[in-house]
This record gives C-alpha cells, sequence and structure tokens, in this order.
C-alpha cells in the first residue's frame, strides 16, 4: 500500500508553519467543496483528503507523530514488509518507536480515515486483532472528521448596526438568516454553529465565520462603543449658554451647553454611545466637540457694540 504524503495533499512543505498549513488547507477545500463541484467525484475524493490530511497536521502534537510513524513506515517497506504486518513488526524492535502510544490515543478512533490509516495503524493499537474488531467493540466512541467551516461577509449601515438587524445569506445551498444583535462592530467575526460545510463521514457540520463590515454614512465616529460628533454653534450660544439640539443615530438629543463654553471643548454624554454588542442595558458613551462659529457681516452697530464689549473687558 502506498504511503500517503500528506504535506503533499496540502500542497505544503515539511517544515511549513501550522499557519501556513491552515492556509492552504483552506484555499484546497474551498477548490475541492462539493458545493462548488456539484457531481464531481474527483474533487469529492480530493476534499476528503484535504480533510483527512488536515485532521493530522493542524495539530502540532498528531503532526509530531504522524512524522515519527511515517518514518517507521517507509523503514518497513523497505525490509520488504506487507502493510498488514506493519503492526506487528512496528511490536518489534525495528518499530520501537511506534510503541510508546497506539494510533488511538494519537488520533482518536479511525473511523473515516482511509485504507492507509487501517493498515497503518491497526495492527498496533493496543494489541487489538484488527480495524474492524476494533470498531465492533469501541463503535460508540468514533471520532468522525468534522465539516469544514464556511467563511462569509455582510454589509450593513451603521444605523442598522446601532439598532441591531437580520441578514438572510445564500450559503451552499441553503438560505441562512443571521440576527445581528445591537452594538454589532464593523470587522467583528460571528460564528454560526452548525451552519459550515457538511462532514464527509457523517460527523459534525463546521461552523459559519460571519464577518462584518459596516458601512459609516453617518457623521459620528465610532471608537470601540463610543461616539463622536463634531458640533458648530454660534458664538452668542457659546457665550450665554443654551440649549442645542443634534440628530443621534436612533433620535434627537438634546443637549444644555454651559455659559462661556470655549472653543474645541468636549461634552460627554454618558450612555448616549453604541449599545454594547450582547447586552441590552449597556452603551458607550457620547463626545461632542463644540466648534463656535464666530459671526461675519457685522453692522455697524454691532461692531460699536462689540467695542464697547472690548472696552469693559480691559
Amino acid at each position: 500500500m502506498e504511503y500517503k504524503d500528506y504535506y503533499k495533499t496540502l500542497e505544503v512543505e515539511k517544515s511549513a508553519s501550522q499557519d501556513d498549513i491552515k492556509k492552504s488547507y483552506r484555499r484546497l477545500a474551498r477548490k475541492h467543496h462539493p458545493d462548488k463541484n456539484p457531481g464531481n467525484a474527483q474533487s469529492e475524493e480530493k476534499f476528503k483528503e484535504l480533510q483527512e490530511a488536515y485532521e493530522v497536521l493542524k495539530d502540532p502534537a498528531k503532526r509530531q507523530k504522524y512524522d515519527q510513524l511515517g518514518a517507521n513506515w517507509k523503514q518497513y517497506e523497505h525490509a520488504g514488509g506487507h502493510a498488514n504486518d506493519f503492526g506487528r513488526w512496528a511490536q518489534q524492535g525495528a518499530g520501537s518507536q511506534y510503541r510508546s502510544a497506539s494510533f488511538d490515543e494519537i488520533f482518536g478512533d479511525s473511523g473515516g480515515f482511509s485504507d492507509f490509516f487501517r493498515s497503518f495503524f491497526g495492527g498496533a493499537a493496543g494489541g487489538a486483532t484488527s480495524f474492524e474488531g476494533t470498531r465492533r467493540r469501541r463503535s460508540s466512541g468514533y471520532r468522525s472528521i468534522r465539516g469544514s467551516d464556511y467563511q462569509a461577509e455582510v454589509r450593513l449601515p451603521l444605523a442598522d448596526a446601532f439598532r441591531g438587524s437580520s441578514a438572510v445569506l445564500n450559503i451552499g445551498e441553503q438560505k441562512i438568516k443571521v440576527n445581528l444583535k445591537p452594538g454589532v462592530r464593523d470587522g467583528q467575526v460571528l460564528r454560526v454553529k452548525g451552519k459550515g460545510a457538511p462532514s464527509p463521514s457523517g460527523g459534525e457540520s463546521g461552523d459559519l465565520l460571519l464577518t462584518v463590515s459596516v458601512i459609516n454614512n453617518t457623521a459620528f465616529a465610532v471608537e470601540g462603543n463610543d461616539l463622536r460628533l463634531d458640533v458648530t454653534t454660534d458664538l452668542y450660544t457659546a457665550m450665554l449658554g443654551g440649549k442645542l439640539t443634534i440628530n443621534g443615530i436612533d433620535k434627537p438629543i438634546s443637549v444644555t451647553l454651559p455659559r462661556e463654553t470655549s472653543n474645541g471643548k468636549v461634552l460627554r454624554l454618558k450612555g448616549q454611545g453604541m449599545p454594547v454588542y450582547g447586552k441590552t442595558d449597556e452603551r458607550g458613551d457620547l463626545y461632542l466637540k463644540i466648534n463656535v462659529s464666530l459671526p461675519k457681516g457685522l453692522t455697524a452697530e454691532e461692531i460699536s457694540l462689540f467695542e464697547k464689549l472690548a472696552a469693559l473687558r480691559r
């Protein structure tokens, strides 16, 4: 039986980092996914091979054991042995490295894996007489390959992110309705359990990873859960104090300016910012920067009054 080179399957070098393995797996899984290649048996088989390879190489501990066991396989094969006898050979001196742990201990039960695994590991799994015997005795403990995760993006305006919204997505052959709670942030990744790819071996489906893109078409700047806004007022309201009404994201907001509000002063309105995602009674703050607009086109009388005021201040 031919040795399965999982590094070759995932198109990475043996020295590849875990991140490189993940990236290559995702790229190839998208390319060969059954939903994108309906009726293509070759792509379906390739997809299963990718799942098996990634199941082993994604975990550093499993990967290390696979590298060690792989060296023993090649060593035994060169000696002219048969795959089904590898388990017995592994219990002798030539395969002593393998006897430190069984396949079940390293990889979990081998349900859903290829014949390569059945021949490679079945005979050395703690003295089991055969893979099928182990399967009958331990069928309730099988470890199936989990389906891969889907990735999608949803775009919504800031007002919908503020209030909360919902979106219907076409993922593969299914329509998925996703509820977005108030306060969802730009760049936030939401996990929708069980809405990813089905398992190729009847196990757990993957998840849908939904990246949120918030389009800010307002005058507000968003900083975490806080909002910032520049507000312009006239000189007289700034000097004498008074009320301003600004258009908030969800409703008008009334603001009282104290007397002698200076240009550039920042007012904090507690609890008037973005909702905190997942918490119905928490919100960030709203910061208003006051820009004072000076009067223009003064009349002679107005100039005279300003001159008198200036004289009083000297």
